[in-house]
């Protein structure tokens, strides 16, 4: 029997699967039905404890070709019931055996309905994944004054640049938290890019001499990266730019804005956005726990391109003067729906369109 102890002091009682060490994060729920490899994965939950909503998982067990980091910071798994006998195709191997491998714990056998009602209605909730449950108590206080995300980008983002080779644009893409499906779009629209650190300077940058630069989504609190907000204060000056999750969030608060910390976050893959020039509506990829503050967007600066249909957050930002833009979710879902991929062919022609004009 192991335990999931929250700050609260309330205790779920299940069965561990994965990694037998104990670990403390912030417990946040998905929704989506699928997917649960990307998401153990993605370094957007990084020290997060992972709820899942859907009540069986690991029931096609694990592809390490679908994997979106080979480092995942994930802290913890909760989910209902875990698959018993997987089976796909692909599967190269089962879920708890990832687990294991990757150094995760799992907690099995748990009332996800009723812990993420309770998420949904106190909000975020630091907890702790035990074998015991006789020092809770003393586990509950000791998370109340735990800041466990603070500094997580350093932890998650590259240390030493890399190159994804193509032959058409040059591309720099600032890792806050990369995940790999990202690469994957630029890969195949034949960009020749090189990753950097969230560190990465705008001197950096511009001595590469980017076609563009794509910020990446990442974890944590988006205020803890005032430098690299600065960096894109000048480089947006120079070569468009592509925010995505995290990036747009830097993106807007290098252009005046600011943000918040959200009361459970968006994270699935069912989240219904509208553009505002159109209309017209595209569920996405989402995994944040903050937010553009709305009312702060300096309007002589930035247009709001995009809000969530469900609770009118900002999803979507466009520069006013120069060729920079950014999303909220995820164009490059995987898995989910792919109706904002055109993004990705946004950027493409913006850049094709800032070459055409230095040429002309």
């Amino acid at each position: 029997m192991r335990y999931l102890i929250l700050e609260d002091g309330s205790i779920y009682a299940g069965e561990g699967f994965g990694s037998d060490r104990e670990t403390t994060g912030e417990v946040v729920f998905t929704t989506g039905m699928t997917g649960y490899q990307e998401a153990i994965t993605d370094q957007s939950y990084a020290d997060q404890i992972l709820v899942f909503t859907n009540p069986l998982i690991g029931n096609y067990g694990v592809t390490l070709a679908d994997l979106e980091s080979l480092e995942p910071g994930i802290k913890g798994v909760i989910c209902h019931e875990v698959a018993r006998r997987p089976d796909n195709w692909r599967m190269q191997q089962t879920l708890p055996d990832f687990l294991k491998r990757i150094d995760v714990p799992g907690l099995s056998g748990i009332d996800t309905r009723e812990l993420v009602k309770k998420l949904r209605e106190h909000g975020t909730l630091r907890g702790a994944i035990t074998d015991s449950k006789q020092a809770a108590e003393q586990i509950a206080s000791d998370l109340s004054r735990t800041n466990i995300t603070a500094g997580i980008v350093k932890r998650v983002s590259t240390k030493n640049s890399y190159p994804v080779p193509g032959s058409k644009r040059n591309i720099v893409v600032v890792d806050f938290g990369i995940k790999h499906s990202i690469l994957r779009e630029l890969a195949e629209r034949d960009c020749n890019a090189i990753v950097l650190p969230y560190t990465a300077t705008a001197e950096e940058i511009l001595g590469l001499d980017p076609d563009g630069v794509l910020l990446s989504n990442g974890p944590g609190d988006p205020m803890e990266l005032t430098e690299a907000a600065k960096m894109v204060r000048e480089v947006e000056k120079h070569v468009p730019v592509f925010g995505i999750c995290m990036g747009h969030q830097v993106f807007a608060l290098a252009n005046g804005a600011k943000t918040y910390k959200m009361k459970f976050g968006h994270r699935g893959f069912n989240h219904p956005v509208r553009e505002i020039a159109t209309g017209n509506i595209g569920f996405t990829s989402q995994n944040h726990g903050y937010a553009v503050d709305p009312d702060s967007v300096p309007k002589d600066e930035l247009m709001v391109t995009h809000v969530e249909v469900n609770d009118g957050t900002v999803e979507g930002l466009r520069h006013r003067r120069y060729p920079a833009f950014s999303v909220q979710f995820h164009p490059d879902a995987t898995p989910g729906p792919h109706d904002e991929v055109s993004l990705f062919d946004d950027f493409m022609h913006m850049i094709d369109e800032r070459k055409d004009q230095r040429h002309a």
